[in-house]
């Protein structure tokens, strides 16, 4: 059954103030004067439209990420670098939140996993005093952004919960610019900062719990330099369930003496999809870009990609894994292995377009492209392994039962020797895996706090 068509919606007002009304403009003034719209100017830069009606919590995500300047480390569309919300698609998949929607504890979990830092809380973890304290230094400073999740009907606007960027404060009047990201259906509209909070201060009927606001600012370095988790298809949950609790249990529950044996035992039983749960991101130029000049920040970059490769076959462990795999005659998936093209999409580079051989020293895949003399390597199972190694919690080893073994594994996987971007790239994937393992045991709304 068809519906009828909609244009827009009346904004109830009062209690809402439209931004572009003469009233409006003045807040705005009123508040520019009085330095609580600094955050304003980088949000409503990036401002976007929700693409699908039940991706308000996406959009404003996406919206917040890329008014930060947060690298999303992978492209977008074309050569592009740039969060969509169809790449938000870790913690729930989007053919889900497109039909139900997203609750705030996911879009917490999104926050996290692409590597900004937050803080969020529910109206039963805070006050409405706090709440303007952290409204106000968002407002005076562009490096915070707020999204708050509430109920419309608060405001007499048609629908329930809904999220949406805090775009300024005018303390005067105490009153919070949501930037609505539901553009076809309302415009920005400043609302008095109690009716906010009352708004918020609401049940969401999907999870029983209260909703809230988050504050997201930037990390102290870009996540995911090199490997990042995915969870695109349902797989990613039977292997984070693998990862977190089969493999303590199967290193306990077997005899293990030797590091090769541990390796044995964890990588027989490793679901054959682990290719698409942790990948690589690499980047490499086509044919027809050879003879286009990178940047010197695309240059540096990449060389960073290759330095922390480098640190990664630098370690003992990397060696164990190279040893092991080669002694079970182990070998890449060409498709996961080739670089992804760099300027024109997601082709895979073809035999036509590069030289593509394995270097026996290193394992890893040699690719020079066609007219290129520099040979750039790119990670391979090796080194792919290793990271996952890497990324487990130090306690997965400790029902070795073996005590010299026990040891030896704990210093192989010590992060005390390691340069510091390879300390900050395991890091990174042991929170991404911490948060995914909380999203497959549906505790993303229990617990907001960032990962240990």
């Amino acid at each position: 059954m068809s519906t009828a068509s909609l244009y827009r919606r009346f904004l109830p007002s009062p209690p809402a103030i439209d931004f572009a009304s003469v009233e409006g403009k003045k807040i705005f003034n009123e508040a520019l004067q009085k330095g609580t719209m600094e955050g304003f100017f980088r949000l409503i830069s990036y401002f976007q439209t929700q693409s699908e009606p039940a991706y308000c919590g996406l959009a404003s995500l996406s919206m917040v990420l890329n008014s930060l300047s947060i690298d999303p480390g992978r492209k977008w569309k074309g050569p592009w670098r740039w969060f969509d919300e169809s790449m938000l698609e870790c913690c729930e998949p989007l053919e889900i939140v497109k039909d139900k929607g997203i609750t705030f504890g996911k879009v917490v979990c999104l926050a996290h996993s692409s590597g900004a830092k937050v803080q969020a809380f529910r109206t039963t973890q805070s006050t409405i005093h706090d709440f303007r304290k952290y409204v106000f230094k968002c407002s005076t400073s562009d490096n915070c952004h707020m999204i708050s999740t509430y109920h419309r009907g608060v405001f007499k606007q048609t629908g329930t919960g809904h999220f949406s960027p805090i775009g300024g404060y005018n303390a005067e009047r105490d009153m919070a610019l949501i930037l609505d990201v539901a553009r076809f259906k309302y415009p920005p509209h400043w609302v008095p900062l109690k009716l906010l909070w009352d708004a918020m201060n609401s049940i969401d009927q999907s999870t029983g719990r209260h909703r809230g606001f988050m504050l997201i600012s930037r990390p102290h370095r870009e996540p995911g330099l090199l490997y990042t988790l995915s969870c695109k298809d349902e797989s990613w949950t039977s292997i984070a369930k693998y990862l977190k609790e089969d493999v303590p249990l199967l290193v306990s529950s077997q005899h293990v003496d030797t590091i090769e044996r541990i390796l044995d035992v964890v990588f027989k039983s490793l679901p054959s999809n682990f290719n698409q749960f942790i990948r690589w991101m690499a980047e490499i130029r086509r044919t027809e870009d050879i003879n286009q000049n990178l940047s010197s920040e695309e240059e540096s970059r990449l060389d960073l990609k290759q330095e922390l490769l480098k640190q990664v076959q630098e370690t003992e462990l990397f060696k164990h894994v190279e040893k092991f795999l080669f002694s079970v005659g182990y070998e890449d998936n060409k498709a996961y292995v080739l670089a992804k093209a760099g300027s024109q999409g997601s082709e895979i580079l073809s035999e036509t377009e590069s030289d593509e051989s394995c270097c026996p020293e290193t394992c890893v895949k040699c690719i020079k492209g066609v007219g290129e003399d520099k040979v750039k390597t790119y990670p391979s199972g090796n080194d792919v392994f290793t990271a996952l190694l890497l990324a487990l919690p130090p306690q997965t080893w400790s029902g070795i039962k073996d005590q010299s073994l026990l040891q030896e594994m704990k210093q192989l996987i010590s992060m005390v020797s390691f340069p510091t971007l390879l300390q900050q790239e395991v890091l990174h994937l042991r929170r991404q895996l911490q948060l995914l393992k909380r999203c497959q045991e549906n505790k993303e709304d229990e617990d907001l706090s960032a990962p240990a």
